[in-house]
């Protein structure tokens, strides 16, 4: 079992409260982590602040061969990560695997990104810039404070981790107390691929002791990844930082009369239930043309009945695991009952097996309901109807969020009119929103988020350009 204390700067420091982290399955104990106080947060803040130029002086070649020796690394441990991330998040394992994969990619992304920095600018094409040539070269902003959710207890971290260690910052990891064990893990096999110790940390404060995390000026960025609520109030509690959200969504996917119906369904049903639905991107709603949504309602009716989607995380077979703990259940039974008084029918799905959900589609969910108008985080699908492709993008824009979209069409001007007039971050041609390589920019507008992730994003946000104008 494991058990791991606060790691500051490099090094593992006793103390706090020991937490324990649970099962979503079955409730065992999967491991602990030690709670970090007050103390161990100071302490994690000037010891990164200390860092900041001697991280800054990594050289590039440095801090490649550290990322390239951690996607290394990622792959030959891949059974136990995949395994630790199965048992404290709830993920099947098969998902489960290609998070640790996806997470290697990201790592190898990257490295790749380290060689990019900076461009050679012509002053002289203004008269006042004759005979002389911008050098532009990106410099690191400083420690990074990172909080992360539990639903991609490895990746979602490295997204944040390896771009930190490209510019050439230190960072504070601040890992979800559901599912924090992956964080602490992948930190060991940084220390291990040769990161210097002063350049990571990992804590999980209580509540109380999170603020310094977040608002003391030693802290040049903060990224956070989780719920539009938390992320905004963050935002509000910090002053100079940078601040970047990575918040949630309630994504559409737009199916056209067109569209391949076989393709349509398989992917709506992958994207809205693969883990439960505990994805910002996952599937929520899926507007169908109306000359086709009883094809479609019965098609992915069918599918479902016949597809053994729900079941144990460790079953090899299993998409569909347990939601990830008791106030998540209730939540969403509270939601769907709200969609029933309100009107709403189920067509398939609906009922319980402790922690899980069978994959549950409804029909005509009034938009007022929190199935539609909120992040549902569950796994539920909303079927609703329109007739021209403007009352979709309407309907998408509505939304308070603004993530991801999908769009099922081979009409090109549609697609490029849906791209054009729809408020996300991405639109994912004849796919499902919960479409994502992890080398795209990635967030989102409106209460979706500031900033974007991925590598190369995530390093220019951790980073700021510096231009010498230089006389030849």
């Amino acid at each position: 079992m494991y058990t791991f204390p606060s790691l500051i700067a490099g090094q593992e420091v006793a103390g706090g409260a020991l937490h324990k982290v649970h099962n979503p399955f079955n409730q065992a104990v999967v491991g602990a982590a030690y709670q970090a106080t007050a103390d161990h947060v100071e302490r994690a803040l000037r010891l990164g602040h200390q860092a900041e130029r001697d991280a800054a002086a990594l050289p590039a070649w440095r801090r490649r061969e550290i990322l390239q020796r951690l996607q290394q690394l990622l792959a030959l441990n891949e059974l136990e990560l995949a395994t630790l991330i199965q048992q404290e998040a709830g993920k099947p394992i098969a998902l489960a695997r290609s998070e640790v994969r996806r997470a290697a990619d990201t790592l190898a992304f990257a490295a790749g990104e380290v060689a990019r920095n900076g461009e050679l600018l012509d002053l002289g094409l203004a008269e006042p810039g004759e005979g002389r040539w911008g050098i532009v070269r990106r410099f690191p902003l400083g420690l990074i404070s990172a909080i992360t959710p539990f639903n991609f207890p490895l990746n979602l971290v490295v997204h944040k981790l390896a771009p930190a260690i490209a510019a050439g910052c230190p960072i504070i990891l601040k890992p979800s107390p559901l599912a924090p064990l992956s964080t602490f893990r992948l930190a060991q096999l940084a220390l291990e691929a040769g990161l210097p110790e002063p350049m990571i940390s990992v804590v999980m404060p209580e509540l109380a002791d999170l603020p310094p995390l977040v608002s003391d000026p030693r802290v040049k960025v903060l990224t956070f990844t989780g719920s539009a609520p938390v992320g905004w109030q963050l935002k509000a509690q910090a002053h100079r930082q940078k601040v970047l959200l990575e918040l949630g969504g309630n994504a559409s996917a737009i199916v056209c009369a067109d569209a391949d119906l076989d393709r349509s369904v398989h992917r709506v049903a992958v994207g809205g239930f693969a883990y439960a639905g505990q994805s910002c991107i996952s599937v929520q709603r899926v507007l169908v043309q109306q000359d086709i949504v009883e094809d479609f309602a019965a098609h992915l009716g069918a599918h479902l009945q016949t597809s053994a989607l729900a079941g144990d995380p460790g079953d090899e077979a299993t998409l569909c695991g347990p939601v990830i703990n008791g106030a998540a259940v209730q939540r969403l039974e509270s939601w769907l009952q709200e969609a029933r008084d309100a009107g709403a029918s189920v067509l398939t799905g609906g009922e319980w097996n402790g922690a899980i959900l069978q994959p549950t589609v409804l029909l005509n969910v009034p938009a007022h309901c929190k199935l539609s108008a909120e992040e549902a985080f569950g796994p539920i699908v909303c079927l609703e109807t329109y007739n021209l492709l403007d009352e979709a993008i309407e309907r998408v824009n509505a939304s308070r969020f603004g993530l991801q979209t999908g769009l099922f069409t081979q009409d090109i001007r549609a697609i490029w009119r849906a791209f054009e007039r729809i408020e996300v971050g991405a639109l994912i041609h004849d796919d499902v929103p919960t479409f994502r390589v992890d080398q795209m920019p990635y967030g989102g507008v409106k209460d979706s988020g500031l900033g974007r992730e991925g590598p190369r994003s995530a390093i220019e946000e951790y980073t700021e350009p510096r231009v010498l104008a230089l006389r030849v």
